[in-house]
């Protein structure tokens, strides 16, 4: 185990620099772009921000974690710095930045380790940002320890859109089957090794993945069992 000296500074960091990582920016006040704005809010430009990573101590619960989380890679092979890309400790709750690759291995540690068992993932969700280049897709998982009094983590993995693989958690957790089907068909991220990797919400033959941001917005019709709704630039009284 590691022997993290204490430091009080609460700055977020991501890698050497101290600063929140900005992925993009957002231009007006409240999204409409057109419209002739008089006020000189849509002229307004303003950076979106993520926080960086952490710096030890953590606070609460989350040495704990982070701690028997190294010693239990450690165990099986797998070192800690490899697995785990960054931490981040923002409004009082903790995601774990985990590689792709060590996936799996990561979560079995989650699950079986005495002093973690989180023994419950309520599910994965996916997020798009398409201008960060190399790690477009993120598939988001939460996780509660029952046996450490309902502890709560967070773990965020990433994959680029030219290779959208990430590991199938489902034979750790089986409840994620159907949260991983969705994530596939809403986003495209393809789980690898899950038994049966196929639509959940949308048809079989439906073309793309409606929530990613490169989807288009409307001009689709949607059939739902044999009923047909016309697309939204055709069905809105102001069209």
């Amino acid at each position: 185990m590691t022997d993290h000296a204490a430091d009080p500074s609460t700055d977020l960091t991501y890698g050497p620099d101290t600063t929140p990582v900005e992925i993009g920016e957002r231009r007006g006040m409240f999204g409409p772009r057109q419209g002739g704005d008089t006020t000189g809010y849509g002229g307004l430009v303003t950076p979106i921000l993520l926080p960086g990573a952490a710096v030890r101590p953590y606070g609460g619960y989350f040495d704990e974690v982070a701690d028997a989380l190294e010693r239990a890679l450690g165990a099986g092979g797998t070192p800690y710095e490899e697995a785990v890309e960054r931490v981040v400790v923002d409004r009082g709750e903790l995601t774990i930045f985990v590689r792709r690759e060590h996936l799996t291995a990561f979560a079995q540690s989650l699950r079986d380790h005495p002093a973690l068992r989180f023994e419950v993932c309520t599910g994965v969700s996916g997020v798009h940002y398409p201008h960060e280049s190399g790690r477009e897709l993120h598939a988001v998982y939460h996780f509660i320890s029952i046996t450490h009094g309902t502890r709560r983590i967070r773990v965020e993995v990433t994959a680029p859109d030219s290779d959208p693989q990430i590991p199938s958690i489902v034979g750790i957790y089986p409840a994620n089957d159907w949260h991983e089907r969705e994530t596939w068909d809403m986003f495209g991220i393809i789980f690898t090794g899950h038994p049966a990797l196929t639509r959940i919400l949308m048809p079989d033959d439906w073309p793309g993945h409606p929530q990613r941001k490169d989807y288009p917005l409307g001009g689709i019709p949607v059939e739902y069992k044999g009923g047909t709704v016309p697309p939204p630039d055709q069905r809105r009284s102001y069209s």
